[in-house]
């Protein structure tokens, strides 16, 4: 069990990349998740060996994963990260069962693409693909409707915001499931929280996502606060959360 951060949390920390691994790194996490391929991929990738550890995933759109996945898995290979993930596709891409083939099929493609040269693709959700589509949601739908070259990322704040048990969805994401977004949330307006201080069960999440094989356990707050403290405070309790 490795434990990282996803950068969007400490966009706002105006430094370096390779600073800000530094940072990462002395806080105690493991690795890193990108919010977006670097500008110098070699310069992370130094960064990252120099404080020993590792980029867990790469968020990139999928446009640019489809218009070109060789390039972007060139780009995640200068740093040894062999797992992309699409952080965001649309309402419309789950507004019916038309609509959710479609999408189920362009994932499909994509991930064999990226299969070919050795990465892995992995959707990441909100809140918007649990809405129901036929009496069960899009996402739960979504899931069915994918081979196992599809990977999910599961944010369990945006899926319990959603309305939807992120335990029991990984239940159903046994084995699909390697990166996982531990993020908290007041579930009464939605917004989002630091670990321990909003109504997700982490720690359910936590046994859960062990269960179906989850490799990273990545902390994401949308709007810290303080993003310095933010990222000291995430790496604490996800320590605790993993019994390290």
């Amino acid at each position: 069990m490795r434990s990282a951060i996803q950068l969007f949390t400490v966009r706002d920390i105006d430094e370096p990349l390779p600073d800000l691994v530094g940072r990462v790194a002395s806080a105690g996490y493991d690795g890193i998740e990108l919010a977006g391929l670097p500008d110098d991929p070699v310069a992370l990738g130094d960064a990252l060996d120099d404080h020993g550890i590792a980029c867990a995933g790469a968020h990139v759109s999928y446009d640019r994963v489809d218009e070109d996945p060789g390039g972007v898995v060139e780009t995640v290979g200068s740093f040894d990260c062999e797992s992309v993930v699409v952080p965001y596709l649309d309402h419309d891409h789950f507004a019916s069962l038309e609509a959710l083939a479609s999408t189920a099929t362009s994932l499909e493609r994509v991930a064999d693409r990226l299969g070919s040269d050795g990465c892995r693709l992995f959707y990441h959700n909100h809140a918007h693909e649990f809405g129901d589509v036929n009496g069960r949601t899009a996402f739960d739908r979504l899931i069915e409707r994918t081979s196992p070259s599809v990977l999910y990322e599961l944010d369990v704040g945006w899926a319990a915001e959603g309305g939807r048990d992120p335990v029991d969805l990984l239940s159903v994401l046994d084995g699909r499931c390697p990166l996982i977004h531990i993020k908290d949330v007041d579930l009464d307006d939605g917004s989002p929280a630091e670990i321990g201080e909003g109504d997700v069960d982490l720690a359910a999440c936590v046994d859960a996502a062990i269960e179906a094989g989850a490799e990273w356990f990545i902390y994401e707050h949308d709007a810290p606060d303080d993003p310095t403290e933010s990222l000291c405070l995430g790496a604490e309790r996800l320590d605790d959360l993993l019994g390290r």
